[in-house]
């Protein structure tokens, strides 16, 4: 097994996957949200998509055995284990829209932006930002549709584990989000690991 790599806080990072391997994505600390994205290598207009593997799991939370689909509804990750339980599929990336949205005058480290970073630092660019699998996130629903951003429930070193259904680029944001209680009332977004296998 490689060693753990940092998704340092408040940034992003992305690694290079064959068919096959496996990737644990690990909550260092505990309440941290890890923005996830994985594109098909040979195409990167092909990427995971949350509202294609809705459509067919028709669940809102992704489960252990669940596939995650592709824009072109191909199986690309599939949840092998799950210590936290509870993630997002709902929300988009933090970008500077919403910062602004939230009364930033200034820039503010957000997803998107992360993700373009990491993706470049393999020499690459994403050809948009797909909605992202939101690990860790808290978004409860009512029965009436009413979305809330809650803290996280995951604690330190709770993990989900993915298989690669076809070679692919995964990329991770350890999200900035300081504002609303994404990353825990302290509003102290922290780093976040990874490991790859196989």
């Amino acid at each position: 097994m490689s060693d753990p790599i940092a998704i340092p806080a408040r940034r992003g990072k992305a690694a290079f996957m064959r068919q096959g391997q496996t990737i644990k994505v690990i909550n260092t600390h505990g309440q941290q949200v890890v923005d996830t994205w994985a594109f098909y290598r040979r195409d990167l207009h092909e990427f995971m998509s949350m509202e294609h593997s809705r459509a067919t799991h028709r669940h809102m939370i992704p489960r252990i055995g669940d596939a995650l689909l592709t824009n072109h509804r191909r199986p690309i990750l599939t949840i092998l284990e799950d210590t936290c339980g509870v993630h997002d599929t709902l929300i988009a990336a933090c970008d500077r829209y919403r910062y602004q949205e939230l009364g930033c005058s200034e820039y503010h480290d957000n997803c998107t932006d992360n993700l373009a970073a990491a993706l470049a630092e393999l020499g690459l660019a994403p050809p948009e930002t797909p909605s992202p699998f939101n690990l860790f996130m808290n978004i409860p629903w009512s029965g009436e549709g009413e979305l809330s951003f809650e803290p996280p429930l995951s604690t330190p070193g709770c993990y989900i584990l993915m298989r690669a259904e076809m070679d692919l680029i995964a990329a991770f944001s350890a999200c900035p989000q300081d504002i609303l209680p994404i990353n825990g009332r302290a509003n102290k977004p922290v780093e976040a690991h990874f490991v790859v296998s196989g």
